[in-house]
């Protein structure tokens, strides 16, 4: 079993960037890959990134592609989501999440096994 925690989250103005952490705890950190999704208001909650244990496959959602991007320091026990450009969009609360297979990324909700609180993410315009 894995435990998630995410920080970083916050106020940002559009155009800024921000840098959403999760730390992990319990088994072995190489052991899972990680995703990290997120919840607007109203909406449901849908991926935005995900990376192999290795961190030698990333994914994104088409919404996020070129902005944002996710990395690993599998040392630290830790997986990152570097935000820019940030548009009102994207605020949401944003979850990190863990899957015990670690050489597959899935894109639903339903491939991850552990999850995280969550952070909240608040992009003004």
């Amino acid at each position: 079993q894995v435990q998630l925690a995410e920080s970083g989250g916050g106020l940002v103005q559009a155009g800024g960037s921000r840098r959403l952490s999760c730390a992990a705890s319990g088994r072995t950190f190489s052991d899972y890959a990680m995703g990290w999704f997120r919840q607007a208001p109203g909406k449901e909650r849908e991926f935005v990134a995900g990376i192999t244990w290795s961190g030698t496959s990333t994914y994104y959602a088409d919404s996020v592609k070129g902005r944002f991007t996710i990395s690993r320091d599998n040392a630290k026990n830790t997986v990152y989501l570097q935000m820019n450009s940030l548009k009102p969009e994207d605020t949401a609360v944003y979850y990190c999440a863990a899957r015990l297979l670690p050489t597959l990324v899935p894109t639903t909700i339903s491939g991850y096994n552990y999850w995280g609180q969550g952070t909240q993410v608040t992009v003004s315009s």
